[in-house]
């Protein structure tokens, strides 16, 4: 099957990934509206083609933080990749090391902070959710202290988890649970079947053997669901950031009063973000939300953006409405899904590969130079 573009890795996702794990990382809260905006909202963006000039020498590369970027896209932290490809999270890391681009670990990955780091030079980033159990938050952010990690993520939107109804009908669990219909879809999906039985990491990596109430996978997943922290409130983020004493990003801003207290309290990039609209149903897609954060803030932090990227037209679309980067999840787990390590070098191959061809017919060569003069009018938000 030749491919041809990220729609074609999700095509093939389907068909290797067990039911239960492709559903929820393609899934979004209720009646998943939000979810379908992010995509809906970036396809009716148009561009401006121009003709006749230089489009010679063209240059993609940038820096998010300060680190150097073959292209304004990050992988996001994404929970359970593990789950769509064994090893998941070190087979996606590697292959953004390889490409140059940067990883960002989930604090709900399979594999484990120290896994990563040993199978990987560059160091990556780390997502953070801040859990009740604050000892072990703290114990979790000098762990990725300690392997090196370069940035820490914070995400700020799930105090409380919206309901996936796909999760609820499959009967999400990890490992899966030997249901009738959970033995009849494995027996269809060989190709998983065999990854998992080479590999010894098949449970929450970050948290198992690190919480003491946790002993089990049954103990694991009670513990789990009892962390979400509803309490957490913008004076967290000081001692979080004290500790942690790097590079912080907040994730889940969707609105400027929120992005005004994110830089208040001290971080150094945001992430418009609406989770991937897994959280609030009907909630702006993350491109409508961009402009007018870019508005607020955008000359004290760098906004990223992430929610609905599925090509490089994309990427592009939302650096000419403000955005340092974008960070793509779904589509790079497609990938690793699909054909493992190499899906997702191949996601990343599309994304540059579509980026660089649309710069050239706007009539831009430099990435630096891209700014909403390639868009037509009309289509796309405004920051008021």
């Amino acid at each position: 099957m030749p491919i041809t573009c990220v729609a074609d890795l999700q095509r093939l996702a389907r068909r290797r990934v067990p039911k239960m794990f492709y559903d929820y990382a393609d899934s979004g809260s209720w009646t998943e509206s939000t979810y379908r905006a992010n995509e809906d909202d970036l396809a009716a963006i148009r561009f401006r083609q121009k003709v006749m000039v230089d489009m010679s020498d063209r240059k993609l590369g940038t820096t998010l933080l300060d680190e150097p970027l073959t292209m304004p896209v990050a992988i996001a932290p994404t929970g359970l990749a593990g789950m769509q490809h064994a090893d998941g999270e070190i087979l996606a890391a590697r292959a953004a090391e390889r490409f140059g681009v940067p990883y960002t670990l989930s604090t709900m990955s399979i594999c484990s902070i120290e896994d990563v780091a040993a199978h990987t030079t560059r160091p990556f980033w780390f997502q953070l959710y801040v859990m009740k159990d604050r000892d072990y938050i703290a114990r979790l952010i000098d762990r990725a202290k300690a392997v090196g990690c370069s940035a820490l993520v914070l995400t700020a939107d799930l105090q409380i988890l919206g309901q996936r109804h796909k999760d609820v009908i499959n009967g999400l669990s990890v490992p899966p649970k030997p249901t009738l219909a959970t033995v009849a879809d494995l027996a269809t999906k060989w190709r998983w079947g065999l990854g998992m039985l080479r590999t010894r990491r098949r449970t929450f990596g970050n948290i198992a053997g690190h919480v003491e109430d946790a002993t089990d996978l049954n103990s694991l997943s009670a513990w789990t669901a009892s962390q979400f922290d509803t309490s957490l409130s913008w004076d967290d983020v000081k001692w979080i950031k004290e500790r942690w004493g790097g590079k912080l990003i907040i994730k889940g801003i969707m609105e400027p009063g929120d992005a005004r207290s994110a830089v208040d309290a001290g971080a150094d990039a945001i992430i418009v973000s609406n989770h991937g609209g897994r959280q609030l149903d009907g909630a702006l897609s993350s491109i409508q939300a961009l402009p007018a954060i870019v508005a607020e803030v955008g000359d004290r932090v760098e906004v990223h953006m992430d929610g609905g990227i599925r090509s490089g037209q994309d990427v592009l679309k939302a650096v000419a409405l403000g955005a340092r980067g974008v960070y793509i999840g779904r589509a790079y787990l497609y990938g690793l899904g699909a054909k493992g390590e190499a899906g997702v070098t191949d996601c990343l191959e599309l994304i540059r590969k579509e980026l660089d061809t649309t710069l050239a017919l706007c009539g831009l060569r430099d990435i630096h130079d891209v700014t909403r003069d390639i868009l037509v009018p009309g289509t796309y938000p405004e920051a008021g």
